[in-house]
């Protein structure tokens, strides 16, 4: 196959492209050049964005014996990724910026010019299987489940799927950065990039302040009592106990948690613990990485965080949500964020919350 390699200047993308080579495939090395100007989002070798990136991902891609290009994604990652965060925020809701990446850069812009270009799919070094059975072809967890990212793939339509090679979700981390070492791969024990990619200082709630202004506003609690103020709500996730700056302590001196944001009156609602716990969500735009799921209630797990746990759930489509009930009550989920249906190690899909109960 004619294959484009995602590299992002990491070990694990470098060794997803030699192992696309090795495997027989022609393959070209792409670099995402995200930002028009890369120093206004961050600079440093992190991973991936960076200038400092995009050499190392050449000279892997000169070690492997593949030709290199940039790309040019600044718009796109603009207008799908940088956008989608403020908006988000601005509505009150905690996006996933990684899953927007996925979806609207990598996994759609990349494997669109890929296609026009003749070329049969996109490889990455993503920590997750595919695998081929009855209905086509499927996403699966990685083998290595402490390093698996099949929960930012689970945006990724049937067709995106099929278009998409994941060589290493066989093989765990520490043994890719042995490989990358043998094959005189120079990111051989580059670090991970784990922040968000556009967000320089790693100080995501003084980036929004920068951008959405710092209005100040009323925390309240459960009764509509004014018990401190804020400097922009969207700086505040559900389930948040630390830095809410309350003047008004409880009676009994237990700690309060963020319940609910309400960007429209620019209000912060405060609670107890147990106030946090629910047991049902609701997810819109569902994306089903296989066959759909329709109005039989059916049992299996959801995971909400990134490296979260996956959970024992019932679920079921009401033609318009994505609804997972939960066996246990769960603390603190906050809307915006995805909820990833699992049957076993197989991806059912992927809705945004936008309901909890």
């Amino acid at each position: 196959m004619k294959l484009i390699a995602a590299m992002s200047g990491g070990v694990d993308s470098a060794v997803a492209a030699a192992r696309a080579v090795e495997a027989g495939h022609e393959v070209i090395g792409v670099h995402l050049a995200l930002a028009a100007n890369p120093q206004k989002y961050r600079s440093g070798a992190r991973g991936c964005c960076t200038i400092e990136d995009s050499h190392d991902a050449r000279r892997a891609a000169d070690v492997i014996g593949i030709p290199f290009y940039i790309w040019d994604m600044a718009e796109e990652f603009h207008d799908g990724v940088v956008e989608d965060f403020l908006a988000e925020y601005s509505a009150g809701r905690t996006p996933n910026p990684c899953l927007r990446c996925n979806e609207k850069i990598k996994f759609a812009a990349v494997l669109d010019r890929a296609r026009a270009m003749g070329y049969d799919g996109v490889v990455t070094g993503h920590y997750a299987r595919t695998q081929i059975g009855p209905d086509g072809k499927t996403l699966h967890r990685a083998v290595d489940h402490s390093k698996d990212q099949s929960y930012v793939l689970s945006v990724l339509t049937i067709e995106q799927i099929n278009g998409a090679i994941f060589p290493l979700g066989d093989t765990t981390k520490v043994d890719i950065r042995a490989e990358a070492e043998r094959r005189g791969l120079a990111v051989a024990q580059k670090p991970d990039s784990h922040d968000i990619c556009f967000v320089p200082s790693g100080d995501n709630a003084g980036w929004l302040r920068d951008r959405l202004g710092s209005e100040v506003g009323p925390i309240v609690d459960q009764d509509g009592n004014k018990i401190g103020e804020h400097k922009g709500a969207y700086t505040y996730t559900i389930g948040q106990r630390k830095g809410l700056g309350l003047t008004v302590p409880t009676a009994d001196g237990s700690p309060r948690f963020v319940l609910k944001i309400e960007p429209v009156s620019n209000t912060v609602v405060v609670g107890a613990r147990e106030d946090l716990a629910i047991t049902t969500m609701r997810g819109e735009r569902p994306v089903w990485c296989g066959p759909a799921v329709g109005s039989e209630v059916k049992s299996g797990f959801v995971q909400i965080r990134a490296h979260g746990a996956a959970l024992p759930c019932t679920y079921s489509f009401d033609g318009n949500l994505l609804v997972a009930t939960l066996e246990e009550p769960l603390l603190g989920l906050a809307t915006g964020q995805a909820m990833v249906i699992y049957d076993g190690d197989r991806v059912v899909g992927s809705a945004t919350v936008c309901e909890t109960q």
